[in-house]
């Protein structure tokens, strides 16, 4: 899997959020856990663990919705002010991360998921690839997600 040339940007629907990441991320993965499911409206939502630190906020207001995850874990959700697009979370128990929206990305191309979390609530139709690093809940701990993405990328 080749990764782009960071710094990479993107940013919400209507263009009033705008960010840039100026390192590539830990993983990415998708979330197959209820809340994801009904807030982004789809089977899944992708999510990309980023270091708080390489996140830099271009322009836009930002609302924040809390909301305790199926984990029981609290996450901020991050969105824009004017259209609602979903740009980030903030993980409460990990305050040193954000899970950036891989699909905000401008170009989101290279974003290729290494593996599923929350697969027991996932659509049954959902076809999950056996090869790759799956969860049938939170994980304990995302280092495993990070050592995968880490193999694939060559990083």
């Amino acid at each position: 899997m080749k990764l782009p040339a960071f710094p990479v940007e993107g940013g919400c629907q209507c263009g009033a959020v705008r960010y840039r990441i100026t390192a590539p991320p830990l993983s990415v993965y998708n979330c197959h856990c209820r809340d994801c499911q009904r807030t982004s409206g789809a089977t899944n939502e992708m999510s990309m663990p980023i270091r708080r630190d390489t996140l830099e906020r271009l322009s836009g207001e930002l609302v924040a919705f809390d909301k305790t995850a199926d984990s029981g874990r609290i996450v901020r959700q991050m969105r824009c002010a004017r259209c609602g697009t979903k740009v980030w979370n903030e993980p409460q128990s990990s305050p040193a991360l954000i899970i950036l929206k891989p699909g905000t990305l401008d170009d989101p191309s290279w974003a290729v998921p290494i593996g599923n979390i929350w697969t027991v609530s996932r659509a049954p139709w959902f076809a999950i690839d056996p090869k790759l690093l799956n969860f049938p809940r939170q994980p304990a701990d995302r280092q495993p997600l990070y050592d995968a993405w880490s193999a694939a990328t060559g990083r």
